[in-house]
């Protein structure tokens, strides 16, 4: 039916063979008239796509991106965005591509309005502390979304791309992080098919309800503003060894209540901050509350990457005054590692642990992304 297709023979094959769903990133070609006003010179479109086969070996799916990134320029926009979706006797499936996650069509439709159990996201993912690495983010869509993500990345440490995972709406069941070497890891996890239908899955979340039903915390002396991914955030030091605190930008008050195993002298946590228009790569509306540590005791350095840290801590309770209802909890250890099962989102919206933070923190974060249809 599509013509000679050795790469799609054999991802056929390969999924017959094996009784096994397959699915994949490749390019793919389409032809145009030259009567299209879009129509490149080449006479022919090319998509970055996906491709789904069933365990019959049978194409079931394909979705050209819509959402391109910057430096994708080998590829083309479709005219519309597709929302693809397919069944299994495992649930119902969507799948999109990489930069797509960050924005409305067709990550939040396929959710929202096609109601998927499982999303499928091939990625090419350059990691960008402290918010978007790709373990700490698409672990914390799935919470959010209250979905599971199947995240595939390509793995490529010179351009920072690493971090693959299976996460659940309760948390990650599996993920790889590895910025040490070339080797790849292949993940396997059981999760619910129905994850909306499961016991275990966690209460829906009014995410601005205890942060507008409490006071502000205190008022502080010492707010100075840092630069994250060129956001300004309004920053706070968390000056003592617990306490409560809160900073606001604009529409937004973060509370956050905490209490470290250690205040050590050589460590900076501060809490921060942001409601406004993200620019760079993209542009978004996002709100966003963060406790971090900062790279060193200088406070000009707040917000700037970090990997390490030696501060554990015994609690903490980050909320927020979230103006959207898509909120994504990230909690993010030393080494860039995560913490499934050490926190839990309450459905007041609180973002608290559930006991002593087993290893040192680099982020507890809130991150609240505005979509147009909002």
């Amino acid at each position: 039916r599509f013509g000679p297709a050795p790469v799609q023979e054999r991802l056929s094959c390969m999924a017959r063979n094996n009784s096994i769903y397959v699915v994949a990133n490749m390019g793919d070609k389409k032809p145009c008239a030259s009567s299209d006003p879009s129509c490149p010179g080449d006479g022919r479109y090319q998509f970055n796509t996906d491709v789904v086969f069933d365990a019959h070996g049978k194409l079931v799916a394909r979705y050209h991106k819509y959402n391109l990134f910057e430096g994708e320029g080998q590829f083309n926009y479709p005219k519309e965005p597709e929302a693809v979706t397919f069944e299994t006797p495992f649930g119902k499936f969507g799948i999109f591509t990489c930069f797509d996650i960050l924005f409305y069509e067709p990550a939040v439709v396929l959710v929202s309005k096609m109601q998927v159990d499982t999303v499928l996201f091939p990625t090419a993912w350059m990691n960008v502390l402290p918010f978007l690495t790709a373990v700490q983010f698409h672990s914390a869509w799935a919470m959010g979304m209250r979905v599971n993500v199947l995240a595939a990345n390509t793995h490529n440490t010179s351009m920072a791309m690493t971090g693959s995972g299976i996460y659940a709406p309760a948390g990650a069941r599996k993920y790889s992080y590895n910025m040490e070497t070339e080797d790849g890891h292949l993940l396997i996890a059981e999760l619910d098919a129905h994850p909306r239908l499961s016991p275990a899955a966690p209460p829906a979340v009014s995410w601005s309800s205890y942060a507008l039903s409490v006071g502000r915390f205190s008022q502080n002396d010492h707010e100075f503003t840092g630069i994250i991914f060129e956001d300004p955030f309004t920053f706070t030091v968390l000056t003592k060894p617990g306490g409560n605190l809160t900073v606001c930008q604009k529409n937004l008050c973060c509370h956050l209540t905490y209490n470290m195993a250690e205040k050590r002298d050589d460590e900076v946590y501060v809490l921060g901050a942001f409601d406004g228009l993200h620019v760079i790569e993209g542009q978004y509306y996002l709100q966003i509350c963060s406790l971090l540590k900062c790279p060193s005791t200088n406070l000009s350095t707040c917000g700037q990457p970090v990997e390490t840290a030696q501060t554990k801590f015994e609690m903490f309770s980050l909320s927020g005054t979230f103006g959207t209802s898509y909120v994504f909890p990230e909690v993010l250890y030393s080494g860039v590692q995560l913490a499934p099962g050490e926190f839990q989102v309450l459905s007041d919206g609180r973002l608290i642990s559930q006991n002593a933070t087993s290893k040192p923190v680099l982020s507890v974060t809130l991150f609240g992304r505005w979509y147009e249809k909002d």
